[in-house]
């Protein structure tokens, strides 16, 4: 897709003062001259070899500025899984307590939350808590282990939010279904206490749902994480791509690009593992 965006990454890198006879010797050397399929031809040659091609910008090694930028987007993702868990908890008070209080304001929460985009919930969280109490840190990512969490939470809570109101609201929809089923009922028929009924016979049924969405979400995370990222002025996989398509830096797009499928594969395979576990009638499925 960026092979249809216009600017020259020639251009980019030697500035609008080079002479074209640099400019065309400069692609000639990063095979911006070749064919799209010969670009992924030698793409995926040095792919094979650990080889994602050289930084336009800083002609730095690709895999090596992904290695430096991976781990502050994976503990952007991390705490965010964390904190949407907290929806497992309100999605299972909500179906126990259904049509009460705390289940219809938690659904119009819920609700609010879903429709709001990240970025704007992100920016108010700067308002209120950077701007206006001055609690928290907006910019950056900090340095050592405490500054690294408190710099962390206002870009978390920016993306978990909307999560907590949809994984509640998943929760609670597959409770009530599971709830109603015949091996409920007949356990409550034999005497055994709720709580074990809820955490042995309900939520072990109802949540593989839950983490199959958990998984399928990373790549949402990511794609959410790019306008964190900006907006925190965080470092990470999603602002170096951002930077990486607006210079036409395509190494980095193809490397970011690649470590994101990366990213979502290992978390989507995770989650089905986790499913078996769960259940094990899925094994076969899987």
């Amino acid at each position: 897709m960026i092979q249809f965006v216009p600017g020259d990454p020639a251009n980019v890198m030697l500035g609008p003062r080079a002479t074209p006879e640099l400019k065309e010797a400069l692609r000639e050397r990063l095979h911006l001259n070749d064919a799209f399929i010969v670009q992924v031809y030698y793409f995926f040659s040095g792919l094979m070899q650990g080889d994602l091609g050289v930084d336009l910008t800083s002609n730095r090694p690709v895999l090596g500025i992904l290695i430096e930028q991976a781990p502050f987007t994976a503990s952007l993702v991390a705490s965010t899984l964390l904190v949407t868990l907290l929806g497992i908890p309100i999605g299972t008070y909500a179906a126990v307590h259904r049509d009460g209080f705390f289940d219809k304001a938690s659904g119009v929460v819920s609700v609010s939350l879903i429709a709001v985009p990240p970025i704007v919930i992100g920016l108010y969280l700067i308002l209120f808590f950077s701007v206006s109490l001055q609690l928290l840190p907006a910019i950056g990512a900090g340095e050592g282990f405490w500054e690294i969490l408190l710099h962390l939470v206002l870009p978390t809570l920016a993306i978990g939010l909307t999560w907590i109101g949809y994984v509640s609201r998943l929760v609670r929809a597959s409770m009530i279904e599971v709830l109603g089923q015949n091996h409920v009922k007949t356990a409550r028929a034999f005497g055994i206490p709720n709580q074990r009924i809820l955490r042995a016979y309900v939520l072990r049924v109802a949540l593989p749902a839950t983490i199959t969405v958990l998984g399928v979400s990373i790549g949402f995370i990511l794609s959410s994480a790019v306008i964190v990222e900006i907006v925190f002025s965080r470092p990470g996989i999603g602002k170096l791509m951002y930077d990486a398509v607006i210079s036409r830096n395509y190494p980095v797009v193809m490397g970011t690009v690649l470590a994101s499928t990366v990213f979502i594969v290992t978390a989507t395979t995770i989650s089905d593992l986790l499913n078996v576990m769960l259940d094990p009638r899925t094994k076969d499925e899987n």
